[in-house]
C-alpha cells in the first residue's frame, strides 16, 4: 500500500508527526533496584541521575539480545519502556528476582495509550507534559519523543496534537510510520533483531557500558568490543535501481560484488525524500565501511550509515 505523500512531505519539512502504538511500561523500585539492574543490563543505572534516561539492553548468558529498553530514573523509581513483542519477556526477567530481595516489579502497560512523535526534538520533547497532562511520562528520542498517556487522557492528548491553532501534528498510518521508521535507522524486534541477535551487532550508540561491571552476558559482549569489532552490524543500505515495494524481502542476501556473502536484508522501503529503496541490513565487517558497493540479485547496493535522513 501506497503511503500519504502529503504527510510524509509535511513531516520531512519540518511538520511533527505522530503514531500511535503499543508498547511496555515497566516500573521498578527497592531498596536493592540498583544493585539488581546493574547486573542485568548492558548500561549503568548507578551513573544515571534522577530524572535521566538511557537506552540499555538485556541480554541472555551468551549476550544475544532479550530485549531493547529506553530507562527513565525517577527518584528511587525506575520505568522501562521496550516494545510490545519484548514486554513479556523484560516484565518475566525482571519479576524473578522479586523473590530474592527488596525489589519490586509492576506492569503499567495497560494503563497508557503510547504516542511517538517524529519532529524537532526541541519542540515535540517536553519532559514537564505531566503537568499539563497528570500522570504521563516523557521519553526523549533520536528523532522527537515518546508520551505515555493515561488512558483517560489519550482522547485529550490527540486533540491536544492534532489542534491547528497549536501543534498540527500529523497522525502518521502503519504504512508511514513504516517508511519512517526505516528511514530513521529504527531496528524492530521480531524483523531486524531478536533472540538471535549479539547485542553489539545492533550498533546503537550508547546501548552499553564497558566500564560498568558484572552483569548476564558481560563477558561475551565485553570480548566482541575488546577484540575490537563485530562479525557483522545492522547498517543501511541504498540500492541503485529503484525496486517495486515488496520485491525485496527480509532475508534477502547480499553479495560482494567478488561473489562472497556479504549479509542479509531485514527491513526495506522506497524513501521519497531520497528517491531510493533503501534497507536495514546486517553486513558482515569486511564490507561495512560507508560506500561498499554489494549486490542485491543483479542490482547493486551502496553501504550507508544510519540513520538515512536526520
Amino acid at each position: 500500500m501506497a503511503i500519504d505523500r502529503d504527510k510524509y512531505n509535511l513531516i520531512r519539512s519540518g511538520r511533527a508527526g505522530f503514531y500511535e502504538q503499543k508498547r511496555g511500561l515497566i516500573a521498578v523500585s527497592g531498596e536493592e533496584a540498583v544493585q539488581f539492574l546493574d547486573g542485568l543490563i548492558t548500561n549503568s543505572i548507578k551513573g544515571l541521575e534522577d530524572g535521566g534516561q538511557m537506552l540499555a539492553a538485556f541480554p541472555d548468558a551468551k549476550g544475544r539480545l532479550i530485549a531493547v529498553v529506553r530507562v527513565l530514573r525517577m527518584g528511587d523509581r525506575f520505568l522501562f519502556e521496550t516494545e510490545a513483542a519484548t514486554r513479556e519477556a523484560v516484565h518475566q526477567n525482571l519479576f524473578r528476582f522479586t523473590f530474592a530481595g527488596d525489589f519490586f516489579v509492576e506492569d503499567l502497560s495497560d494503563e497508557f495509550v503510547y504516542f511517538e512523535i517524529f519532529g524537532p526534538k526541541e519542540d515535540v520533547y517536553h519532559p514537564e507534559v505531566g503537568e499539563r497532562f497528570a500522570g504521563a511520562f516523557a521519553f526523549e528520542l533520536a528523532y522527537g519523543a515518546g508520551y505515555f498517556m493515561p488512558k483517560d487522557l489519550a482522547d485529550e492528548f490527540r486533540d491536544f496534537l492534532t489542534m491547528k491553532e497549536q501543534n498540527d501534528c500529523q497522525q502518521v498510518d502503519d504504512e508511514l510510520y513504516e517508511t519512517l521508521r526505516i528511514e530513521t535507522g529504527i531496528p524492530k524486534y521480531g524483523i531486524d533483531m531478536d533472540e538471535m541477535t549479539v547485542v553489539p551487532e545492533l550498533g546503537l550508540d550508547g546501548l552499553v557500558s564497558y566500564n560498568k561491571g558484572c552483569y548476564i552476558g558481560q563477558e561475551i559482549i565485553a570480548r566482541i568490543h575488546f577484540r575490537g569489532h563485530v562479525a557483522k552490524q545492522l547498517t543501511g543500505v541504498v540500492l541503485t535501481e529503484t525496486r517495486p515495494v515488496g520485491s525485496v524481502p527480509s532475508g534477502t542476501e547480499l553479495f560482494a560484488l567478488d561473489g562472497k556473502p556479504a549479509g542479509k536484508i531485514t527491513s526495506t522501503c522506497f524513501s521519497p525524500q531520497l528517491n531510493k529503496t533503501i534497507a536495514l541490513a546486517y553486513v558482515r565487517y569486511d564490507y561495512l565501511a560507508s560506500g561498499t558497493e554489494l549486490l542485491v540479485g543483479d542490482a547493486k547496493a551502496v553501504v550507508t550509515e544510519l540513520p538515512f535522513i536526520k
